[in-house]
């Protein structure tokens, strides 16, 4: 089943703020620093040791191994990345062997949150924890810069630490997470307290210099396997798309404060760009129109064990070979991953990724939108 995007070579684009205030952006950035969850993470959290290892076929559609990606390919920051004509980011813990992070790093890791780890986290690196590593390694960059030339081809130049752009995906597993231990009106209720913790590491950065924003929001996180088969068994706990609506309750309230939260700082910060990403309404339309645009599974696991109707079992993860009741069974992957929106369980196949990012980059999710008054070209090379 080949996805069915259309072909183009090149997309005009380029993201106009409706305040007079605010600086246009034309998408020619000479660098990106990432912050965010396994949604972005390029192999933060696998690079850390202290998770698990990630296994064939993870990997298998585009790097042709594991890349410390959660997908069998691409991510949408990659297609992001290569919409702007820059390399995929390297990851700012996996150090050995990088060639470069001259146009930028990556500080995203799988399992991170907003709100301060806890001891039951997946990962320590918090949206805290990876500032204070982005401030750690700009220190850094300028104390080598200052000392030598020869780092200049390595890293990114002084200069492009106020003109690069600053991208967030984080906030799935604040919420996710705590519907293993609150009712849902306790998980809303949380929601103002985990902005917060947003809205303080995004004014530390502005703070240093940084003045483009582009933000995502959450997906759709009752549509994911892992919490249907937790969260689902009784139907009366299902929408129509058989997603569990306790949780995209919860994400909707999120995004709801979180797109109130980046208006407001735009209105604060007027000489920044605040640009806020509708990634759950592509996710949802994606999931209830999926024949449309190629795809035959919208929610059923494409690397688990099971079989249908989910193709999931929370104890063995893609690509692990377990004993379960007694017997060795293996999390495989399907024969045809285009087919599937999601991957693992918990992430999106490429051909997913591929499908939301050509959306994004539509504009028509944006607040601000796309503007044509500006045309700029982007390559793309899907």
């Amino acid at each position: 089943m080949v996805l069915n995007i259309p072909s183009l070579s090149f997309l005009t684009l380029i993201f106009l703020f409706s305040s007079p205030l605010a600086e246009t952006i034309d998408f020619s950035y000479p660098a990106v620093f990432n912050f965010g969850d396994s949604n972005s993470d390029t192999g933060g959290l696998v690079a850390a040791g202290i998770g698990e290892s990630l296994d064939p076929p993870n990997g298998q559609t585009y790097f042709h191994k594991p890349s410390g990606r959660f997908c069998d390919g691409r991510l949408i920051i990659d297609f992001l990345m290569d919409a702007m004509d820059l390399p995929f980011l390297n990851a700012y813990l996996d150090s050995v062997g990088t060639p470069t992070f001259q146009k930028g790093c990556n500080f995203a890791a799988a399992g991170s949150t907003i709100l301060p780890a806890t001891a039951s986290s997946v990962s320590p690196f918090s949206f805290g924890i990876q500032v204070a590593q982005f401030f750690r390694f700009k220190a850094r960059v300028l104390e080598l810069l200052s000392k030598s030339k020869k780092p200049n081809k390595y890293l990114p130049l002084e200069g492009y630490f106020n003109q690069s752009l600053y991208m967030f995906d984080i906030g799935q597993n604040d919420l996710a997470g705590a519907f293993y231990s609150k009712t849902e009106d306790q998980v809303i209720a949380s929601i103002p307290t985990i902005l917060l913790e947003f809205e303080a590491g995004i004014k530390r950065l502005y703070d240093q210099g940084a003045r483009r924003f582009w933000v995502h929001n959450t997906g759709p996180l009752g549509c994911l396997p892992q919490n249907i088969a937790t969260f689902g068994k009784d139907p009366s706990k299902l929408d129509e798309l058989g997603c569990v609506s306790s949780h995209n309750r919860a994400a909707k309230l999120f995004n709801l404060q979180l797109h109130a939260l980046c208006r407001k700082l735009q209105g604060q910060f007027i000489d920044a760009n605040i640009t806020y990403v509708d990634v759950f309404s592509i996710k949802v339309n994606l999931i209830a129109n999926y024949s449309r645009y190629g795809f035959e599974q919208p929610i059923m696991t494409c690397c688990g064990y099971g079989g249908a109707p989910l193709n999931y079992d929370i104890r063995i993860s893609c690509g692990q070979t377990k004993t379960l009741n007694g017997s060795s069974v293996t999390a495989k992957g399907c024969n045809d991953t285009t087919e599937y929106v999601n991957w693992d369980g918990i992430h999106y196949t490429e051909a997913a990724n591929q499908y939301v990012s050509s959306q994004i980059l539509t504009g028509k999710y944006s607040d601000p939108p796309f503007s044509d008054k500006m045309p700029f070209l982007l390559k793309l090379k899907f």
